[in-house]
């Protein structure tokens, strides 16, 4: 079986995830933990949530990787998500770790969404601070620290 370009590339992105792989805390306006961990067969990232925002408390799962629709040939250019909350909520993502392994931006429904989170990881891959951008104003900040 011989490789595309296409699995090639995605490979490569799908593969930067594994720098948030392991278990983080939150703080800034968040605050809690989020576990990431690979899903079976290493094709998509499992967000583990537990956090407070607003004095309200957040738990939920994140399923995060290619779409490959029912019947399609090729699974879907950008990493997309779906995060699935106990109140019942569910919200779409779309996440890019940079080729440098510097930045995370995830974008609220699509790419170039005006709601977005980006923060920069240190040197050293266990930190992470930034904060996410609503349309009009607003937002809040959400570090991350690997605690395992």
């Amino acid at each position: 079986m011989t490789e595309t370009k296409t699995e090639t590339k995605q490979d490569a992105a799908l593969r930067r995830l594994e720098k948030l792989l392991g278990t983080w805390e939150v703080s800034g306006d968040a605050t809690g933990t989020v576990t990431y961990e690979w899903g079976p067969g290493e094709k998509f990232v499992l967000q583990h949530v537990d956090i407070t925002l607003n004095d309200h408390h957040i738990v939920g799962l994140e399923v995060i990787g290619r779409l490959l629709p029912f019947g399609a040939e090729e699974p879907s250019e950008e990493i997309m998500s779906r995060f699935y909350g106990s109140d019942g909520e569910t919200y779409d993502y779309v996440y890019e770790v940079s080729e440098d392994g510097s930045t995370l931006t995830i974008w609220g429904g699509v790419r170039d969404s005006p709601a977005y989170f980006q923060g920069t990881f240190d040197k050293t891959g266990t930190k992470n601070e930034g904060a996410w951008v609503y349309p009009g104003g607003g937002g809040y900040t959400s570090n991350m620290t690997k605690v395992k």
